[in-house]
């Protein structure tokens, strides 16, 4: 049975003392449900070592926002996935939208960054998902089909290890969200790649979330089609309320 997963990306957002005081928050109301279904925290770095000292008990995982391509080295300002190891980091976003544009990230860096974490028993979290402009001219398979061409390089060992998070670009805090019938139409697509590039079983496994404005109010809906595995949340991820409260629509 594939895990069910709802992971909140903070991105650039609070301060030290504030990302303390929500991951607490976080931990005080967070209720475990099912084993299949796992929370999932990537925080900016700054706040990775407390969050780590904060979850070591609790079933709340820890994650990451990047991991640079190397595992050491003169890379000024960078962080290895040797060193999220370290603070016991399990997730890592790789190749979100905001990265792509505007740090031009690019398939051989995605490539190198997902070995990286599967090196460190890091999941990588592989973000795909097309813009507006693709979505109208109905070119939106040909862009997901080109941006996930990348995976197809790993083993198939490795490659059970990793997420795949759909964000249409579009709907990227903008307030708009695919319908629930977009969403699964193109994480149907997604797991009809995996199986045809990997296998029919391994696709069955892969959990694939929606990373795109999802909420508490549209949750419900959006976790009842059979191909969405949970979400990938970011401006609701900073309200803990809110937050666990799309957990709970799992």
């Amino acid at each position: 049975m594939r895990k069910k997963i709802v992971a909140g990306n903070w991105k650039m957002n609070k301060n030290f003392l504030e990302g303390i005081d929500l991951a607490k928050e976080l931990v005080e109301k967070h209720q475990p449900s099912e084993s299949n279904k796992q929370l999932v925290v990537c925080p900016p770095f700054i706040h990775t070592a407390a969050l780590s000292e904060l979850f070591s008990a609790t079933s709340i995982e820890l994650g990451a926002q990047n991991c640079h391509t190397s595992d050491k080295g003169a890379c000024t300002g960078e962080i290895s996935a040797g060193m999220l190891k370290s603070l016991n980091a399990k997730y890592c976003l790789v190749g979100h939208s905001e990265r792509r544009a505007n740090f031009f990230e690019d398939n051989q860096e995605l490539f190198q960054k997902c070995k990286q974490l599967l090196a460190n028993d890091i999941r990588p979290i592989f973000c795909c998902g097309e813009m507006l402009e693709d979505r109208r001219e109905g070119a939106y398979f040909d862009v997901i089909e080109d941006q996930l061409e990348v995976l197809w390089k790993l083993f198939k060992t490795d490659f059970q290890k990793v997420v795949i998070a759909y964000e249409p670009i579009w709907a990227i805090g903008t307030g708009e969200t695919a319908t629930a019938a977009q969403a699964q139409e193109v994480h149907a697509f997604i797991r009809s790649q995996v199986a045809k590039k990997m296998d029919v079983t391994i696709a069955e496994n892969t959990s694939i979330l929606y990373g795109g404005s999802c909420k508490a109010s549209n949750a419900v809906e959006l976790f009842s089609k059979p191909d969405v595995d949970g979400g990938l949340i970011g401006g609701a991820a900073l309200q803990a309320d809110e937050f666990l409260a799309i957990y709970n629509a799992l």
